[in-house]
This record gives structure tokens, C-alpha cells and sequence, in this order.
């Protein structure tokens, strides 16, 4: 079996929108995640117990169903209640909302990596929960937190390839296209891969670098 990859060349540019797509909704996806997972982590540690157990539920219905099905409850699903996205806006929010899920357990270990003593003398200076956790517990948590984001982030680029299910031109979704002109299904797979190895390899060595920049303040 002979591999022709030039029957792909034609076709490159279509690859780079689909590469632009993906990481695009790769990062606002990992900022909702993160946004949200602060918060769910932050209530997770929080004294009031029912809310604690709230979200304690919600990350494991998150963490706990695939993000497949969770797309289709956003897309297809929400249109019932009356609310419709467009697809480009269900699937960010869906990757994103399945993010939170695993970042809220992330900011969780590491607001409680933080030595109780900083809660006891933030008690003592007469700072409340919440002046607690922004000025002192958060800045220090950041630090433990960061590989593990970082590596949400990795992940989330390889996940949002089941955008392609909502219709979503992101890079696997152009593979299937390319692929559906040249039939040249091996050759176009192995080329998808291989882009994807690449923008996660690029990804985990820049996020190496600023856990490196941050572990050296």
C-alpha cells in the first residue's frame, strides 16, 4: 500500500481554517471552564454544606457523562425549552461546561493544598470568606493548579474534535470533508492526527514554560 499525501496539498488551506476553529474554541472553552470551575472549586470548600453537595453533584453529572451527549442536550435538546444556539455557540459552551466540571475538582486540591494556617490568620486580620479566598487561598492555589489547567487545556484540544458532530468546520470535521472529495481516507487521517499531535505538543511546551516562570517568583 502506497501513501500519497500530495492529493491533500490542494487542500491545505482548508486545513488551517479548521485548525483556527479548533483552537479558537479550544481556548474560549477553557476560559468558561476555568471561569466557572473557580467558582464551583471555590463553593466546594465553602462551610455552607448544602451548597457544597450541590456542587459536588454537579461535577459528578459532568464528569461522570460524555461530552457527546452533553453537546446534544445544548444543541438539540435546548431548542425544546425554546432556547437555540447556533452551533459554533453550543458546542464552545458545551466543551466549556464540560471543563468547569474537571477544573472546579482542580482549584478544589488546591485550595486545599493551602496550609490552614492562612485561613486562621486571614480569621485573625478580620478578612471575610470571600476577602479570604481572593487575596490570599486563590494566588497560592494558582500555583499547584496551573499543570493541571494547563493539561484541561491539552485535553480540550483533542476533545473538541466531536464539534465536528454538531457540523462545526473545525479540523476534524475539514479531515471528513477532504476525505469525502479524495478518498483518500488514510493519508487524510494520518495528516489530521499529525496536525493535532502538533498543536498539543506546541501547547504543553508553552504552557511548560510559564508553569517554569511561575515557579521561579
Amino acid at each position: 500500500m502506497e501513501l500519497d499525501f500530495s492529493v491533500l496539498i490542494p487542500y491545505l488551506h482548508m486545513f488551517w481554517q479548521g485548525v483556527l476553529v479548533t483552537l479558537k474554541a479550544s481556548a474560549l472553552g477553557v476560559c468558561i471552564g476555568s471561569g466557572l470551575g473557580i467558582f464551583i472549586g471555590s463553593f466546594r470548600v465553602m462551610p455552607f454544606k448544602p451548597l457544597r453537595y450541590l456542587m459536588a453533584a454537579y461535577i459528578y453529572v459532568i464528569r461522570g457523562t460524555p461530552l457527546m451527549i452533553q453537546l446534544f442536550l445544548i444543541y438539540f435538546g435546548l431548542p425544546a425549552l425554546g432556547i437555540n444556539l447556533e452551533a459554533s455557540v453550543a458546542g464552545i459552551l458545551g466543551i466549556g461546561i464540560n471543563s468547569s466540571g474537571y477544573v472546579g475538582e482542580i482549584v478544589r486540591g488546591g485550595i486545599e493544598g493551602v496550609p490552614k494556617g492562612q485561613w486562621e490568620a486571614s480569621k485573625m486580620l478580620g478578612l471575610s470568606y470571600w476577602q479570604t479566598m481572593k487575596f490570599i487561598i486563590l494566588p497560592q492555589a494558582i500555583r499547584h493548579m496551573l499543570p493541571a489547567i494547563g493539561n484541561e487545556f491539552v485535553t480540550l484540544i483533542k476533545e473538541s474534535s466531536l464539534l465536528s458532530v454538531l457540523a462545526i468546520s473545525d479540523l476534524t470535521m475539514v479531515g471528513q470533508q477532504v476525505r469525502s472529495v479524495t478518498y483518500a481516507s488514510f493519508e487524510t487521517f494520518i495528516f489530521v492526527a499529525l496536525v493535532y499531535l502538533v498543536m498539543t505538543s506546541i501547547t504543553s511546551g508553552a504552557l511548560q514554560l510559564v508553569e517554569n516562570h511561575w515557579k521561579m517568583k
